[in-house]
């Protein structure tokens, strides 16, 4: 009765959802996703204050002549802009399929992780290009009003990335946000312990000193960010999913003496899709047997839209892209 039970929990989905496309399980892991009563005020909140936080240290920056408060008040701002494409992206993922984006938008937030990536690293290296040239010419800085205000940023970005800590497990784009607030924190930080090194010593080169070894730290935290929403947008197997794990539970389904063609990718940063050749020779089981394995794929294995072709075997099928490479 297991399977019964299963196409209640989709039907329920679906009417909570509106879908009408029966058995492709767009509805299950919504709740991962930004919405006004979780990661969506995450978000919105985040943006707002750090917004607000931006404009207060760059102006601050520039009365204490502090090029590193200028340089986190950017970094802050690269935030900013980055949660403002994770979230438009998150909101695109819920989207119908219309027209010729029978997916809806859903890639789109892939597309947002990789900018996201692509942004921070930028933002190192302007922060590492401002640092280095600081050591040519260290200029006098005013350690206390830096201090005073990195650590403000220490506990705005700190609340920041707390509000994204329970989402950056289930989407790439919520951990970029989630990385982008840590890394600040980190950053603004590093900020205040130069501040006060300065206010004692009135050594101005460890303020780019500072800055360059958080950059490194920085550069290696999004390198896998990079690297993962690179990996989704050339269609690779999301890391969450071991595609010889799932030829091998489809080989041994009973009836089953083959499958081929089997191709499983990401659609977003939340929502994986597979399709399959499987040979069965007792030819079509029916429905509720095909029903069954999806469930499964979707319980055990995280795969929310799965399309499987039914073969008899009594022609011989090879792998279309298979064919091109030779």
């Amino acid at each position: 009765m297991k399977h019964d039970h299963h196409h209640d929990h989709e039907h329920s989905h679906d009417r909570d959802h509106s879908h009408d496309h029966h058995g492709h399980g767009f509805g299950h892991h919504h709740h991962h996703l930004p919405d006004p009563s979780g990661n969506g005020r995450a978000f919105a909140l985040a943006i707002a204050v750090n917004t607000l936080f931006v404009a207060i240290e760059f102006t601050y920056g520039f009365i204490a002549h502090s090029t590193a408060l200028m340089a986190d008040a950017g970094h802050n701002l690269s935030d900013v802009l980055g949660l403002l494409l994770a979230w438009g992206a998150a909101l695109l993922t819920k989207s119908k399929p219309h027209g010729r984006y029978t997916y809806g938008l859903r890639g789109s937030s892939i597309l947002a992780a990789l900018a996201n990536a692509v942004l921070l690293l930028v933002a190192c290296g302007a922060i590492a290009w401002e640092a280095v040239q600081r050591f040519a010419e260290p200029a006098p800085v005013a350690g206390a009003t830096v201090s005073v205000i990195a650590a403000i940023g220490v506990a705005i970005n700190g609340f920041s990335a707390w509000l994204f800590m329970k989402g950056a497990k289930d989407d790439l784009n919520v951990r970029g946000a989630y990385l982008h607030m840590a890394a600040d924190a980190a950053l603004s930080l590093g900020v205040v312990v130069s501040g006060l090194v300065i206010m004692a010593t009135g050594w101005s080169w460890i303020d780019p000193a500072v800055s360059l070894v958080i950059v490194v730290v920085i550069v290696a935290g999004t390198w896998s960010l990079l690297r993962e929403s690179v990996q989704l947008s050339m269609a690779a197997v999301p890391p969450s999913v071991d595609a010889a794990k799932v030829k091998g539970f489809l080989a041994k389904w009973p009836g089953v003496s083959e499958v081929h063609d089997l191709h499983i990718w990401a659609m977003s940063t939340t929502e994986t899709a597979l399709t399959a050749h499987v040979v069965m020779p007792g030819g079509y089981p029916g429905d509720r047997v095909l029903d069954d394995i999806v469930a499964h794929l979707r319980e055990d294995f995280g795969i929310h839209h799965c399309t499987l072709q039914v073969e008899e075997g009594t022609t011989h099928h090879h792998c279309a892209l298979r064919e091109h490479a030779h």
